[in-house]
């Protein structure tokens, strides 16, 4: 059998229906984009250590579909990680006698560098949505002072938001896929378990969401003219010109969630509640993630402890 041919069952009828929409979306996209090109006409039994590892070497060096250039290494990591569910899977089913794909070298995992705005940039970023007209321009100001996500934004109800006890629930997120060509706004569980929380709001957020609520028609705290969900890009694009207009120097969206954690430290939140906060699964990935913010928070304190010296 083919490896395209294997892909094509394993993808339908073992993985579709056991994982999240949008990863089966990812693993579609990882093989018919990536994988069959290069690898499809294999039989399964010919797909050997040297094959599949120069196969990598070459995804490394010109995988990338709109430059032809390198291809970084987490979506090189992710294309092996399809390659080894898919031949594993193979091997115990007796489709193939041998899998090789444990023996591919992988290059190293690259942590993404965290960027928080500045706070003067932070608060130029909340006068503008605060004093403008368009209500949607709350969700900058929702994420810079909760740190949710972009599609648990997007995904935000009115029905979250318990404004007797003051707590924001996050129970789903809302991202783009696409389904023969057309894409279109899924809405499903939150990223993992530990991303389902609940979050304390601030007294003056609260009181702005209130007033922003009697006027809203929609059951989405952000949302479309005719009272539907905004998709992600749409809102992507309406962050960006905000900043443009405003001279801040570009930071991707997830930036606003960096900046919620590093002001968070700044202000002596201990990391546990962070961590819960930001639904991280443990408070390991919240002290890695923010290790710059930290020191700066440990040399503050350093700094104050010193003061006893003289």
């Amino acid at each position: 059998m083919q490896l395209q041919e294997w892909l094509g069952i394993w993808l339908n009828k073992y993985t579709k229906h056991a994982v999240k929409l949008r990863t089966y979306d990812r693993y579609k996209y990882i093989i018919e984009k990536h994988i069959n090109p290069k690898l499809g006409d294999y039989e399964l039994g010919d797909l050997n250590a040297v094959v599949l590892q120069d196969y990598i070497l070459s995804e490394l060096e010109n995988g990338n579909l709109n430059t032809k250039g390198k291809l970084a290494n987490n979506s090189v990591i992710g294309i092996v990680n399809v390659l080894k569910n898919a031949l594993s899977m193979a091997k115990s089913l007796e489709i193939t006698q041998k899998d090789y794909s444990n023996k591919i070298k992988l290059p190293s995992a690259t942590e993404k560098p965290v960027t928080a705005f500045e706070k003067h940039e932070q608060e130029k970023l909340e006068r503008y949505c605060l004093s403008s007209k368009k209500s949607n321009y709350i969700g900058i100001v929702i994420c810079l002072y909760t740190g949710i996500r972009l599609g648990e934004l997007l995904a935000l109800t009115w029905d979250d938001i318990d404004f007797s006890s003051g707590i924001m629930s996050i129970t789903k997120t809302a991202y783009r896929i696409k389904e023969n060509g057309i894409p279109r706004i899924v809405i499903d569980q939150p990223k993992t378990r530990s991303s389902s929380r609940v979050i304390p709001l601030s007294k003056t957020l609260l009181e702005i969401l209130k007033q922003i609520k009697k006027t809203s028609n929609s059951k989405f705290v952000i949302t479309t003219r005719d009272n539907g969900i905004v998709g992600t890009r749409s809102y992507q694009r309406t962050y960006e010109r905000i900043l443009n207009k405003l001279g801040i120097p570009y930071k991707n969206f997830h930036s606003l969630r960096h900046t919620f954690a590093t002001r968070a430290i700044e202000l002596g939140m201990d990391v546990k509640t962070l961590s819960e906060i930001l639904g991280h699964k443990n408070p390991m990935i919240t002290l890695q993630r923010y290790t710059h913010s930290m020191m700066s928070y440990k040399t503050e304190m350093m700094n104050k402890m010193g003061k006893m010296l003289a």
